[in-house]
């Protein structure tokens, strides 16, 4: 017998604070208006849908079963197209995840993946499979088996390994020269960098300089490395970074302008309100309002 569905607005996460997870099945998995936000949890979600994902800098449109894998660092939401989605979830904490990090193949996994989106369409084989594991993780946590929890992660180690199998190589192992390791780096050290937690936290690195300080390199070769591999300059990556940063803080947080401002590293905030208006076209107050209409 498995979890009868409910929402994920009625989901009681008690248990993902005592257990380091929380197995459930939901018959809605998103919502009509799309409002990126954050999560304090890893998640992989098995769902069957029409729907529009929202996800880091990319809109994708969805129809069918899709395997997705979200970690904490990265806003997401999901506009649902038709009523009838349904599938299952299964959330963990920063703790549970770091217990699997002795698995070599588990580092390349969606879950510790910078700069792709972890979306796995599912044929009716292996939708089938999947949702059989999903079950048994359903039927564990029920149950009283002094191990579930590990049997749990046994099952999520064997989601983690058949997503590795379903995008071979080319999605998730970055091709073995110097460009692309540097570029990767990059990516990974401006990507922990976020999301900023509280207003005394200030953004330690702001320029494609400083980041070629932290990594050692000289700034020239930095940017011809990350120009080679994602077709876009060192100090855009940057800018769109700081820019999302500025766009989730201004719609999730009741910090002041100033605070964001100084939190993301501009020394006034009117450097703050020129830079977000130029990339944005509206000013950081416009933006809070229409996003609090919307």
């Amino acid at each position: 017998m498995i979890d009868s569905p409910i929402s994920p607005l009625e989901l009681n996460t008690t248990d993902l604070a005592l257990k380091g997870f929380k197995v459930y099945a939901v018959d809605h998995l998103c919502t009509m208006k799309p409002q990126l936000s954050r999560r304090d949890f890893y998640k992989v979600t098995l769902m069957t849908t029409k729907s529009r994902l929202h996800y880091a800098h990319e809109s994708l449109e969805l129809d069918g079963t899709y395997l997705f894998f979200t970690n904490p660092h990265i806003p997401y939401t999901m506009e649902r197209l038709a009523e009838d989605d349904q599938g299952y979830a299964c959330l963990f904490t920063e703790e549970f995840i770091k217990s699997l990090d002795r698995l070599e193949s588990l580092q390349h996994s969606p879950f510790f993946k910078i700069g792709s989106t972890p979306l796995f369409p599912l044929n009716e084989e292996q939708a089938r499979f999947m949702r059989n594991i999903f079950q048994k993780m359903l039927e564990e946590q029920q149950a009283d088996y002094a191990f579930k929890g590990e049997l749990i992660r046994t099952y999520i180690q064997l989601v983690i390994h058949e997503a590795l199998h379903l995008e071979p190589a080319k999605t998730f192992f970055q091709p073995r020269n110097a460009s692309s390791r540097l570029a990767s780096l990059f990516l990974e050290v401006l990507e922990q960098l976020f999301p900023l937690e509280n207003p005394q936290q200030t953004l330690p690195l702001k320029t494609a300089q400083e980041f070629a300080d932290r990594l050692s390199v000289h700034v020239n070769h930095l940017n011809r490395a990350v120009k080679e591999v994602t077709g876009k300059p060192t100090s855009t990556h940057i800018t769109n970074r700081i820019t999302d940063e500025a766009k989730a803080l201004l719609q999730h947080t009741n910090w002041s302008v100033a605070e964001i401002a100084y939190s993301l590293g501009f020394a006034y905030p009117t450097y703050f309100n020129n830079f977000f208006k130029k990339h944005t076209g509206y000013t950081p107050l416009a933006f809070r309002k229409g996003a609090s209409k919307g």
